[in-house]
């Protein structure tokens, strides 16, 4: 046997000394907050294998190719109605020069032992790699994976006992009368049942048992509709009534929720399953009709606990590994899976340095037909968990007809998770009785297929007839427990109309939080003096034998220190700095993703500097003081916006008492990840009743830099609001979107977002041409105790007795209509910064107004065109709640947000500049 004693063990160091995290290899280093790479130790092969595998070369050849080809004779398809041969040419023992009377080494494979004929062997290879279950784990990058793989599947048995096998029984049984009540029930009603797939529930039931003895403490699930009714009401507590009471079209919310609700196949669940004393918590997540939009949000609130309990990555002193005590399960869709580009940008992030969760545990529930599109349509390969090849882990093919396989796919599949902390797959093969779902004829498209499946018996009843047949049951007993659970629905249904929803929400780490209130709130969110300047300090102070760039020692250090000591011009990249580091201070961690935020798309943070000569990582805010609790983790991820915002509001999902970001290259790349947005972000709360405080920078401005980096599309989000055009916002908003265009306004949004007592997806459009205007700066006396976000900034210029006309703006364009201003001795014109967009300012508008009682005139003025920005937000509310007409100042309409010609970009810019201030009188 091989010695695996080492596979997968991580390089015990800790993060906070110096030699070891601080200053951290920026291409292959020993780990930093948030990251502490693997160190996976090849196999050791005993030299007497070595020897037989030489000496037996020809049969080695052959053991090696039922290894990798395999699966593609073996019969995992429980339909197959197609019938197509399967011969294998590699599978052929003459190519290896070998004769079925020739005598082998069966030693060959694990588990055996002695000499036999070459055909002997065939019969034992066939009976391992080409059955009902299969297994593709050649291609696996090292010896230690291939060798473990093949001696674990070789080499065990996985025998069920007969308790077992009757508990499987029971949980198929109780899911055929699960569906069977509910098409008597509501058969008009759409329930993505899991006939056809019932030996799923097996494979939870599998897992409940290999966590519990593992020490598991809790299991993040993202799952799809396809069964997921099944799994809540047999496997995870899910009182029935709470979905029967949900398909008779009640809320599944108190009324004090005030939730829109979602579907019934939409629904979230917790339940703690004990077994032999030990407990584990599976969270199973809510999830739109995008069907694979919840697996990377699955995997953020995954990362999220581990952070909590100070799991691999975050541990102090490297005694854990990512996964010891949380746990990644993501069940697909076939057609899903394959077609939908989310899935590749989720698996690109399994190992990537600080997504990486310890490896997630797949399964794809194979129906064989999507919709109603054929199998060999819905793809380009032939498996649907060929994208699992593109980061090399491992897939176990298994046919659902066989649920004791399916245990032997859920160990085998658990037991490589737990050694490698990678991710593993499970295709289960099976087929939906029903079509898409219950509402749907299949016939149309599918008729050979569907001909097959409704003549064939379902998965219970074959399973069923299998143990009476072997005396392990009798038939009386075998209706019995269809019977009986009959009943126990029957009574779950009879009490839908005294059933009370219950409060599942603002619980657990949300208990210290709250609904948002329907009044605008202020916030004290300003720092003693004596932090910020120790914050700011320390955000520029490396140790001395760290070579930090020669440019950014002249200008980002010297500058900010400069600026620390005078407590003026503080720019944008120092508030940021002082926010998150006083944020620190408190232990609180802060969480910054997206691409190249390390340095910043515009070379402004240098969160991390990184050593000239030796390339070393260090992030001065995480050693502001030794004793600090709060750690900044930087986050550079790879080049997605949709897996990887997903993964993001997963995080903050699980985290509200620590700030999340996402910040987008551009903001214009967002919309990579708009079902996100749309699904999540802007109505996850209204659903769901789930708090988010994700925080999304959006870098936004028209300079010259044509239609893709140009516009973060303002009027998207504004519109996803539910923002009131009649009547006064709260702070209850779906979304707060704002436009600061200060350093001290930025610095009290992002502590805001954590200090208050409840949370709010927070849309920030950020600057570029800001982050190093020298008019964009504010003194230190805007970050102390007494100060706070200010959703509008008043005009400290304008005469209010002589001002005719008031321009009211929002972001970088203020100062360049203010500069003309100046210029030129508007003296009839004020200039209001509308920061806060959503909720609308209301109230501090009116103040402001209230000052300049001689105006005749309101104008909107905006750089984008008069279809995009806020103007069509701003307008009707102005009008409604004011009292006043407001005019348009701006670009004209446009299809595309911004011109690529430099000419044309100049002429717009001299217009949308005068034309407030000249043109309208």
């Amino acid at each position: 046997m091989i010695a695996f004693s080492k596979v997968g063990v991580r390089q015990l160091i800790k993060w906070k000394e110096y030699s070891a995290c601080q200053r951290i290899k920026y291409h292959s280093g020993a780990g930093v907050f948030g990251h502490r790479p693997r160190d996976i130790n090849e196999a050791d092969i005993p030299e007497s294998l070595i020897v037989k595998r030489y000496e037996n070369c020809r049969a080695q050849q052959l053991v090696n190719a039922y290894r990798t080809y395999g699966h593609l004779k073996a019969s995992i398809d429980n339909v197959d109605y197609k019938n197509d041969k399967r011969l294998v040419k590699e599978l052929d023992l003459t190519r290896y020069g070998l004769t079925p009377q020739d005598y082998v080494d069966l030693g060959l494979l694990y588990g055996y032992d002695g000499k036999q004929t070459a055909q002997q062997l065939v019969e034992r290879l066939e009976n391992i790699y080409c059955g009902n279950i299969s297994y593709e784990f050649s291609y696996l990058e090292t010896e230690a994976e291939r060798e473990w793989f093949a001696q674990r599947i070789e080499a065990s048995s996985d025998l069920i006992d007969n308790e077992r096998r009757r508990e499987i029984l029971k949980e198929l049984l109780h899911s055929q009368a699960w569906d069977k009540f509910l098409s008597v029930k509501f058969p008009t009603v759409k329930r993505y049942c899991g006939e056809g797939a019932e030996s799923l529930p097996t494979f939870f039931s599998t897992l409940f048992g290999l966590t519990t003895a593992e020490g598991v403490q809790q299991v993040i699930l993202g799952m799809a509709h396809r069964g997921k009714l099944n799994v809540l009401s047999g496997l995870l507590k899910c009182p029935p009534v709470k979905i029967f009471h949900k398909f008779t079209g009640k809320p599944e919310f108190p009324s004090e929720a005030n939730a829109a609700c979602d579907i019934s196949t939409h629904l979230s669940a917790s339940a703690d399953i004990t077994i032999n004393n030990k407990t584990v918590r599976f969270s199973l997540l809510n999830n739109p009709s995008h069907l694979e939009a919840a697996n990377p949000v699955s995997m953020g609130k995954t990362r999220s606990k581990q952070l909590k309990l100070k799991e691999g990555d975050y541990s102090e002193d490297g005694s854990s590994r990512m996964g010891d005590k949380v746990l990644n399960v993501q069940i697909h869709g076939d057609a899903a899976f394959t077609g939908q580009g989310i899935n590749q940008e989720t698996l690109m992030l399994s190992q990537a340095p600080h997504f990486d969760v310890g490896g997630s545990l797949h399964v794809v529930v194979n129906n064989q037909v999507g919709f109603t599109l054929p199998a060999e349509r819905g793809r380009s390969c032939r498996y649907v968990t060929d994208l699992a090849k593109a980061i090399s882990v491992p897939v176990i093919h298994v046919n659902g007809d066989h649920p004791e396989l399916v245990v032997k796919a859920t160990n085998i599949a658990f037991e490589y998770q737990r050694r490698f902390r990678k991710d593993v797959f499970i295709d289960y093969n099976c087929f939906r009785r029903w079509g898409h779902n219950e509402l749907d004829d299949p016939t149309f498209t599918n008729p050979l297929l569907y001909k097959l499946i409704h003549s064939r018996k379902s998965i219970p009843d074959l399973y069923a007839a299998r143990l009476v047949s072997e005396g392990l049951l009798n038939q009386d007993d075998v209706d019995k427990i269809f019977v009986d659970y009959t009943k126990y629905l029957q009574a779950q249904f009879e009490s839908v109309n005294s059933y009370t929803p219950e409060v599942t929400y603002y619980q657990d780490q949300w208990a210290g939080t709250s609904p948002a209130p329907k009044a605008v709130e202020t916030w004290d969110t300003g720092v003693n003096e004596e932090l910020l300047k120790q914050v700011g300090i320390a955000s520029v102070t490396a140790p001395n034998d760290f070579n930090v760039h020669s440019h950014l020692a002249k200008t980002h250090v010297r500058n900010r220190l400069n600026k620390i000591s005078d407590g003026r011009e503080i720019d944008w990249a120092t508030a940021e700095a002082l926010a998150f580091g006083s944020l620190l201070m408190e232990g609180r961690h802060v969480r910054l993703c997206g691409e190249d935020v390390g340095r910043g798309t515009f070379s402004h943070r240098h969160a991390m500097l990184v050593d000239q000569q030796t390339e070393n990582i260090y992030v001065p805010l995480n050693h502001i003081h030794k004793d600090q609790k709060g750690f900044l983790e930087v986050v550079n991820s790879i080049l997605s916006e949709e897996a990887v915002l997903g993964y993001e509001y997963g995080m903050a999902y699980d985290s509200p008492d620590n700030l999340c970001i996402w910040e987008a290259q551009f903001g214009d790349f967002y919309n990579g990840a708009q079902i996100i947005v749309d699904t999540y972000i802007a109505s996850g709360e209204a659903k769901w009743v789930r708090s988010n405080g994700l925080v999304m920078l959006l870098p936004h401005g028209y300079d010259g830099a044509a239609s893709e980096h140009s516009s973060c599309r303002l009027e998207r989000f504004l519109q996803l609001t539910d923002s009131k055009e009649t009547a006064p916002d709260g702070e209850d908003v779906c979304m707060h979107v704002v436009n600061p265009t200060t350093p001290a306004q930025y610095f009290h949004l992002l502590r805001r977002q954590v200090v208050r007592n409840y949370r709010k997806p927070l849309i920030v459009v950020a600057p570029k041409v800001l982050l190093r205007l020298a008019d964009a700066v504010s003194p230190l006396s805007d970050f102390m105790p007494g100060t706070h976000f200010n959703p509008v900034i008043a005009d400290t210029i304008a005469d209010p007795l002589k001002v005719k006309r008031v321009i009211l703006v929002s972001g970088k364009h203020y100062y360049e209509l203010n500069k003309e201003r100046i210029k030129e001795n508007i003296e009839d014109v004020a200039i209001l910064r509308v920061e806060s967009l959503s909720p609308f300012p209301l109230h501090a508008l009116q103040k402001e107004l209230e000052k300049y009682s001689n105006a005749r005139k309101y104008i909107w003025s905006q750089e984008e065109h008069r279809n995009m920005g806020a103007w069509t937000f701003v307008k009707p509310r102005f009008e409604n709640l004011l009292g006043r007409k407001l005019i348009y100042a701006g670009r004209a309409e446009a299809a595309t947000p911004a011109v690529g010609a430099g000419t044309l970009h100049r002429v717009e810019v001299e217009h949308v500049l005068k034309e407030p201030l000249y043109n309208i009188k």
